[in-house]
């Protein structure tokens, strides 16, 4: 048997059993017909070449009827596969051209032949002619691939590129072939027995793409353990005819030991390939390898994420149980658990459904099946476990876990390379046993659902940060008022000596220290009921400045208080804005040297009701107001401020909707304005005083 046969016969029989997998799996699509062509066509092209071998049909005409069923069947099929990507209208040259082409070359290589007669053409002119027509067939080909190539974004370029590869390498081979022939006027035998494997090397490559294209109709499906016992002795048989080659080449070379060399050399190349064929490891990598590049995907991963995704995302549902749901759902499993990270690193039980109760509520950072989760990242199946523990060294399951009998997988949550979380899934019933990609898409989504729990833990932590500080500022702003009282209730000690025999003093003694209980009695209110002040009421201001400013009398330098006509009304806190009110007056004269001077003003203004506190003392810098003023827990008294009074006053004005502003130039004194919404009634009032006094006018 001649090696063209044995050439020939493999490209035959590669491009039939394409043919027939694409005729079995064609379900009516029009590109999966054309495929079907240019694979049929490739069967009587190498049919043809193979009885031209043999002396059953002439060599000349043949030869070009068999060239141009095989390329123009796949030229068709190629044109129809860039177009079918893109609006036909922008590529309808690429439509087109292949027809002309076709045509073009059946004139040069069936047309010239005919017409050689009545042309006066000579036998190497006619054969010019038809290895012409043959090159720029192959660079045709060659553009059109490049073309759907280029055309493709980059992300489906994974489709077709073996596709374009094995045509690419075709097309290649057969512009050499071709060309050399039609420079040296002669077929080179050597490349004319190679055609025929070389179109058998790039038949599974057309199948690769042709699997990995919904749109051709193949769905192959051949048995995987076939798939698998095949590449494993076919990989074997090349591992030992590489292997006899070295040791032909080391007995060769080896001299007076070159045979024992070789035996040596080959008992151990037959014993490290057993080894590797017996490893179990091997040969579930292989089965991966085989399933990821030949056969079709069990899950429509389109479908799967957006279904995960809007499971996790379901109104009305707790993150917790939507992530144990989401997870399930994959699967099909009915229930499970969520164990999540705690702040202090151990893991706690977080949510359940459908699933026993656990018994214990946290796990160690440093258990065994935290370690060997956060290390290997793996999907652990329970019922696996059980039976092969030695293929999960290092796992451990504690016996909580042992003692639900339900319990299949583990899934570990892993955020940032950082274990935040685990969700153990209950076993549906009629469960098979995962496969590699069941695991991937597990493994993948628990990362999805890691980025949900680590977010949703964040949330939580956020929220118990801010109800201890809600919790720690009512303290502070409490504490800071009983220091007011403290005060107070010290200035009425060191006085009692001096004015013991005052009977005005005692009255005022009385009043002090009513209105400090009364004022302490609310604070133990707001204390218990988390919430600060009383309700706003209607307040005329200038009788409660002149409260303050008679209260604020005996410490000098007393205050002034310039009162307008007619008093301003706001809607406010009585307490609280007398305690406003109180607070910068009191460092205005804590400013002020007691021969200085502190006044107290009161006026409208538009909307607004204006209380000017205005004193002559140090003063303060335009950096400090603006970065110390009114930083919370900042204060320049030591020891006996808090460093809250600022912060605290403007914050409440802001709160009844005005501003609390300050002008101050170190040496020359202070002033701080506060600006408060008239009350509605008032400008009522107003709004009707000044439509009277138009009228009479």
């Amino acid at each position: 048997m001649s090696v063209a046969t044995i050439s020939y016969a493999a490209a035959l029989i590669a491009y039939l059993v394409l043919t027939l997998l694409l005729a079995t799996a064609w379900r009516g699509r029009l590109l999966g017909l054309f495929a079907l062509v240019a694979s049929m066509a490739g069967v009587c092209w190498a049919a043809i070449v193979l009885a031209m071998t043999h002396g059953l049909l002439p060599a000349g005409q043949w030869s070009a009827v068999a060239e141009l069923i095989r390329s123009g069947a796949w030229f068709i099929f190629l044109s129809r596969v860039l177009v079918a990507e893109h609006d036909p209208s922008q590529l309808r040259f690429w439509a087109q051209a292949p027809w002309w082409v076709i045509s073009g070359g059946a004139l040069l290589t069936l047309g010239v032949p005919l017409l050689e007669v009545p042309l006066g053409l000579d036998g190497a002119q006619v054969i010019n002619a038809m290895l012409l027509g043959w090159v720029l067939w192959s660079i045709f080909g060659l553009v059109l691939l490049e073309q759907i190539f280029r055309n493709r974004r980059p992300e489906q370029r994974w489709g077709i590129k073996h596709l374009c590869l094995g045509l690419g390498a075709v097309f290649a081979f057969d512009l050499y072939f071709f060309s050399d022939a039609l420079l040296l006027h002669r077929v080179d035998p050597v490349l004319w027995q190679a055609r025929g494997l070389v179109h058998a090397l790039v038949v599974p490559l057309v199948a690769v793409s042709a699997a990995r294209n919904p749109s051709w109709s193949l769905e192959v499906h051949v048995s995987r353990h076939a798939v698998f016992h095949s590449a494993t002795l076919t990989a074997a048989g090349l591992y030992l005819l590489a292997m006899a080659a070295a040791g032909y080449y080391i007995r060769y070379f080896g001299g007076a030991w070159g045979a024992v060399l070789q035996i040596t050399f080959l008992f151990a190349a037959l014993l490290f390939l057993l080894a590797v064929l017996f490893s179990g490891q091997l040969r579930a990598r292989l089965r991966v390898l085989l399933s990821k590049h030949f056969f079709s995907f069990k899950y429509d991963y389109r479908e799967e994420w957006l279904g995960f995704t809007t499971a996790l995302s379901r109104p009305g549902v707790a993150l917790p149980e939507a992530v144990i749901s989401a997870l399930g759902g994959i699967v099909n499993s009915p229930g499970g658990m969520l164990w999540v990270k705690g702040e202090h690193g151990a893991f706690e039980f977080c949510a359940q459904s459908h699933l026993g109760e656990s018994q214990a509520q946290i796990l160690a950072a440093d258990a065994p099946m935290i370690t060997f989760l956060a290390r290997r990242g793996w999907v652990v199946d329970l019922e696996e476990y059980r039976s092969h523990p030695e293929r999960y060294q290092g796992f451990s399951a504690p016996s909580w876990l042992a003692s639900l009998a339900d319990a299949w997988l583990i899934i570990p949550l892993l955020h940032r390379e950082s274990l935040c979380g685990f969700v153990v899934l209950a076993r549906p019933g009629g469960a098979g046993a995962l496969n590699w990609e069941d695991r991937s898409l597990l493994r993948t989504a628990g990362r999805q659902a890691a980025t949900h729990v680590a977010q949703h833990l964040a949330d939580q932590a956020l929220i118990r940060a801010r109800q201890f500080e809600a919790f720690s500022q009512l303290s502070a702003y409490v504490a800071h008022d009983l220091k007011n009282l403290l005060a107070q209730q010290s200035l009425l000690v060191s006085n009692a000596e001096r004015h013991r025999d005052n009977p005005a003093f005692f009255d005022d003694v009385i009043r002090t220290v009513r209105s400090s209980v009364e004022r302490m009695t609310r604070l133990m209110e707001q204390l218990r009921d988390g919430v600060r002040g009383e309700a706003p009421q209607r307040l005329s201001l200038a009788p409660l400045l002149e409260e303050l400013v008679r209260g604020r009398g005996g410490h000098a330098p007393v205050p002034v208080f310039e009162a307008p006509l007619s008093s301003p009304c706001v809607c406010a806190d009585r307490e609280r804005l007398l305690t406003v009110f109180g607070h910068l007056v009191q460092n205005a004269q804590e400013a002020t040297t007691p021969e200085g001077r502190v006044v107290v003003r009161l006026f409208a203004e538009g909307r607004f009701a204006i209380v000017e506190i205005e004193d002559d003392g140090v003063g303060m810098s335009q950096e400090f107001v603006r970065e110390r003023l009114f930083r919370p827990f900042d204060s320049t008294k030591g020891l006996t401020g808090m460093g809250i009074g600022a912060f605290e006053s403007r914050e409440f004005i802001r709160l009844l909707g005005g501003d609390l502003l300050v002008c101050s130039q170190p040496g020359e004194g202070t002033l701080f304005r506060v600006c408060l919404p008239l009350d509605g009634e008032l400008q009522q009032e107003e709004r009707v005083h000044a439509g009277h006094h138009g009228v009479a006018s």
